[in-house]
């Protein structure tokens, strides 16, 4: 779970970043730097959908998703909207893994508003 949740901690880091810059933030951007640690662990061949999408009153929005592999999604990360960051790797016949926390982007800051944020995973079924 280790990379995975490395990927979620540096798509975060890098929107902060680019906060405090004032610079604007493309949704492919942020996908890039998750999808770049998940493939530097070996597993980039496991990391099969977007990084995250827009949240919207009906769960997917219609802002910007950080996306570079569905689509190239070069739309602005954009204040006063919410989004996901939700790596994930899935090794077939194995197990997946996956972390999510939504994530609301204001003029000067980013707050996580699924707290506490997940530091590991539970397994849920075992193998015999």
């Amino acid at each position: 779970d280790l990379e995975v949740r490395l990927a979620r901690d540096r798509a975060l880091l890098f929107i902060e970043e680019a906060i405090k810059q004032r610079r604007t933030l493309h949704g492919f951007e942020v996908d890039d730097v998750a999808r770049a640690c998940i493939r530097d662990a070996g597993y980039g061949d496991h990391f099969v959908h977007r990084t995250g999408h827009s949240l919207g009153t009906a769960d997917h929005g219609n802002g910007a998703n950080l996306d570079n592999l569905e689509t190239h999604d070069d739309r602005s990360l954009l204040p006063g909207t919410g989004f996901t960051i939700e790596p994930g790797i899935y090794l077939p016949g194995e197990f997946g893994i996956r972390s999510e926390i939504n994530v609301y982007l204001s003029e000067a800051a980013v707050q996580v508003t699924t707290l506490p944020m997940q530091a590991g995973i539970v397994p849920l079924l075992h193998a015999v």
